[in-house]
């Protein structure tokens, strides 16, 4: 279910405009990291991407999947998982609503002398042929678009015949959907509100979805060989800094004493991250 915010003409593409100017004011994995030294700051980017998501390698396979596949990421953010491909020897493309990521990732790339495509580009009418990628990776964007079920269509429809799509996206019953409902429901007396409903109003850009297991597997029903993992997120244990608006009061204390101990014992199927790889 999407909840539209009450005024807009058209909810869609406001939403859309939105979440642009979200990422531009703060490119994903870009939090509290200066940029006194640019290669410098690059490097404290990845290693502090991969310190806080450590499974985003053994998902990707960067090294072992990269070389000579004509490859499309769907939100390239600061550049991160896009440079790691173009390292490893893919013919990278990139797309992403937001500007600034898309000037972030270009810097990035001309910094260590290599090349890549990007474009600005939606993911839901992506600006390119039936079946030309051999592979398709989204890791934390699709949930952000306003038609989701669209956008993984299109990357159905650009991925070439047995071709591979590696996504993911936010499940609405892990520790994250319960802090924002804790937070931005119970706490305001609003017991009521459901986690999708605190996610999609208070996670990150405006309209930010969550999915099940099964409502994944419905999402990816065109989709053969679908495997779907769960993984504990930097969300699920305020690995990350706080934003203004959790860094003071009850919410920086909580911050502060959070149990990660505990959260990591519970173990992976509490997580937020789901990591989907299906074929074409």
């Amino acid at each position: 279910m999407i909840w539209f915010r009450k005024g807009r003409n058209d909810p869609i593409e406001n939403l859309k405009a939105s979440v642009r100017e979200y990422w531009n004011a703060e490119p994903c994995g870009t939090r509290d990291v200066a940029a006194p030294e640019r290669r410098a700051y690059f490097d404290r980017i990845e290693r502090e991407r991969y310190e806080m998501q450590p499974y985003i390698h053994p998902f990707a396979r960067f090294a072992e999947r990269a070389r000579g596949v004509r490859m499309l990421e769907v939100g390239v953010g600061a550049g991160t998982d896009f440079i790691n491909w173009v390292r490893n020897g893919a013919k990278a493309c990139g797309v992403d609503l937001s500007d600034q990521s898309l000037q972030l990732t270009r810097e990035r790339v001309l910094s260590e002398g290599l090349h890549a495509d990007l474009h600005v580009a939606d993911a839901e009418q992506l600006p390119f042929q039936d079946e030309s990628f051999d592979l398709v990776y989204s890791f934390g964007v699709l949930h952000h678009s306003p038609d989701t079920p669209r956008a993984i269509n299109e990357v159905h429809r650009v991925l070439k015949p047995g071709g591979r799509a590696l996504i993911m996206v936010y499940h609405p019953y892990g520790w994250v959907g319960l802090l924002l409902w804790l937070f931005h429901g119970v706490a305001k007396l609003r017991p009521w509100r459901s986690p999708r409903w605190a996610m999609f109003h208070h996670l990150e850009s405006p309209g930010t979805k969550a999915y099940t297991e099964r409502e994944v597997r419905k999402l990816f029903a065109r989709y053969s060989d679908v495997t779907v993992e769960r993984r504990l997120s930097t969300g699920d244990l305020l690995l990350m800094s706080p934003s203004g608006k959790y860094s003071k009061g009850v919410a920086g204390v909580i911050w502060k004493l959070y149990p990660r101990w505990f959260v990591r014992l519970l173990g992976e199927r509490f997580g937020t991250d789901v990591l989907i790889e299906a074929r074409k």
